[in-house]
């Protein structure tokens, strides 16, 4: 059996639909007999093509232009659930992405399935996987209410295939009078400066933890990045202590990423940052530590210091693109 109808929370990435809604499209697709997406932003026209070629039939968006969207946006997607009869909507864990179906959980009298990194048909009804427990014990649970399902799904659960479908229909929404609610507004965005690929996004990742020694010690990531066209990442253990910024940090609390290659320098491999890159192709750990746990899950591992074997790594590297 399939479900009717799935709505997909579409958020964008620069100029370009985010990958975690083509992914929550394309798992849809498999869910479904019918899949659309919802827009909250201007110029919809601009991504229609990729909503639509990953299952999207239709585009519903509305703009909230410069007022906080949760709100407002929440109360546009609730009347469009009833409207329309949707089974179930797809929100990705985004700050958007959980203020927004928070709210329509409220105004939908049904709850939200968080961390989902599965799903499935249990019959007639969903069933989502979550993780517990650091990764190491997975849930199932499904929406047995008859009321609308919401969940919120972990990016990287799945993967972005297109169907080879055309542009999506762009069709206008009505945006609902919240009140108080739809008075705050959005005074200033700030573009965080990129250096090197996305770490979400990337074919490689170099990370590093504690066995870095200092905040100085992460110019090893750095420069072993740079010459790898790598992203950078880290552990929680160095952005709790400053080294890094949070926005670089991999695991449960951070970002999930799912790279060809994911290269850990120093790191010991506590569940709570395995949970966010055990799924790499290939992982390669250097730790001085012979029983740290992420030589576990290694494809690769190097028992010694990240100062001692690194700097010749590099040169190495140095000399064979040189």
């Amino acid at each position: 059996m399939a479900l009717d109808k799935v709505l997909v929370y579409a958020e964008t990435e620069g100029d370009a639909a985010s990958t975690a809604t083509l992914e929550m499209l394309t798992k849809a697709r498999e869910l479904a007999g019918s899949v659309d997406a919802f827009y909250a932003g201007p110029h919809a026209d601009a991504i229609a093509a990729d909503l639509g070629a990953h299952g999207a039939g239709k585009v519903h968006t509305v703009d909230a232009g410069d007022a906080l969207p949760g709100a407002p946006v929440a109360a546009a997607v609730a009347d469009l659930v009833g409207a329309e009869g949707y089974n179930a909507v797809l929100f990705a864990t985004t700050y958007d992405g959980r203020d927004v179906s928070g709210r329509l959980s409220v105004r939908a009298d049904s709850p939200v399935i968080s961390n989902a990194v599965g799903l499935a048909l249990d019959g007639d009804a969903l069933s989502v996987e979550t993780v517990i427990f650091g990764g190491t014990k997975v849930v199932r649970s499904a929406f047995r209410s008859g009321s609308v399902a919401i969940v919120l799904v972990r990016p990287k659960s799945f993967p972005a295939e297109p169907s080879g479908g055309g542009a999506a229909e762009v069709v206008s929404a009505a945006l609902p009078d919240v009140g108080a609610a739809g008075n705050p507004k959005i005074l200033a965005k700030h573009v965080e400066e990129l250096e090197g690929p996305k770490l979400e996004d990337a074919d490689i990742v170099v990370s590093g933890g504690r066995g870095l020694g200092s905040a100085d010690g992460f110019k090893l990531v750095e420069d072993l990045a740079g010459l790898l066209g790598a992203a950078t990442g880290a552990s929680r253990a160095i952005v709790d202590a400053g080294w890094v910024p949070y926005s670089k940090q991999v695991g449960q609390t951070g970002k999930t990423v799912k790279p060809n290659v994911y290269i850990a320098l120093g790191i010991s491999g506590a569940m709570q940052h395995m949970v966010g890159m055990k799924n790499s192709k290939i992982i390669i750990a250097i730790n001085k530590d012979p029983e740290a746990p992420i030589l576990a899950v290694a494809d690769l591992g190097v028992v010694g210091d990240v100062h001692k074997v690194v700097p010749p790594l590099i040169e190495a590297i140095k000399a064979k693109q040189g």
